[in-house]
């Protein structure tokens, strides 16, 4: 049977229903695939995946990532524990793209909601794609030739991130393996080949090519124009939902206001290639 999709915004976003994600057959997984391509981000309703069905979904898109920071399930290093009584988690709560840090960001993410608030705790989405279409045209001209530095020290500081020495050190190992690198600010879509505003609040720290001040200026503008309303979305979770989110275009953020309520999320990551931008034929 083919999915039975409901579609969110015009610009972002889908609700696909009538699919067991533990027993996909080969045509439903190719239209998964499809469906995220053209929507962004998908949503399931109350699937409940063990962390070896979670991770076998996301392997489906492509070998999997294992996290520098977060903690993984014992026996699935693949998936990593978002846990609110556990971790820091207020980093999430920038609008970011996930481990742009990395010279090969993720292709995408498979999400999954453990434990619930009772009020709070939702997570929105925005397009890349949406934000960099409705810009002027002389905007877009002026980005596609620039690049930007993403760097893992903002949305980790040592301050939140290293309470002892034993952390402090752990956390001074991992910036020294993940050390600023360079992406296109408008990267190419590698299967759609769509142009795609590459910038965040979470890790885009300067623009190479301007000074201190333009760059500055810039990115607060992109940071504010690329989550509008009308290129973004919001998901209210409930226990079992599954998101699954192309990483190439699209940013998010997790509210945190659900003070210390209990929230739980389970983490897949598809592992990515190196952004570059090309011009459309």
């Amino acid at each position: 049977m083919s999915l039975v999709i409901e579609i969110i915004k015009p610009a972002i976003g889908a609700i696909i229903n009538g699919v067991d994600l533990n027993h996909l057959d080969v045509q439903q997984t190719s239209e998964i695939q499809q469906a995220l391509l053209r929507h962004q981000v998908i949503f399931f309703h109350q699937q409940q995946l063990d962390p070896r069905a979670q991770a076998a979904l996301a392997r489906s898109f492509g070998s999997l990532h294992i996290h520098p920071i977060y903690p993984s399930i014992e026996g699935t290093p693949e998936v990593l524990v978002l846990d609110s009584w556990q971790q820091d988690l207020r980093d999430n709560e920038l609008w970011h793209t996930d481990v742009t840090f990395s010279q090969t960001p993720p292709l995408g993410c498979v999400l999954q909601a453990i434990k619930i608030p009772a009020t709070g705790g939702d997570t929105l989405w925005s397009s890349g794609v949406a934000a960099f279409t409705a810009l002027h045209g002389n905007l877009q001209h002026k980005l596609r030739g620039l690049t930007a530095i993403h760097d893992i020290r903002k949305s980790f500081p040592s301050e939140r991130f290293a309470k002892n020495e034993v952390e402090r050190e752990k956390l001074e190992q991992t910036f020294k393996r993940n050390p600023p690198v360079v992406h296109p600010v408008v990267r190419t879509h590698p299967v759609t080949g769509q142009p795609i505003l590459f910038v965040s609040e979470g890790f885009t720290t300067r623009i190479n090519e301007l000074t201190e001040q333009e760059s500055g200026e810039l990115l607060a503008f992109l940071f504010q124009h690329s989550t509008r309303e009308q290129f973004h979305l919001r998901w209210k979770w409930q226990e079992g939902d599954v998101a699954i989110w192309d990483n190439r275009c699209t940013q998010h953020k997790a509210l945190f206001d659900y003070g210390n309520a209990h929230r739980i999320m389970h983490r897949a990551t598809i592992n990515g290639d190196i952004p570059y931008y090309r011009e459309a034929s």
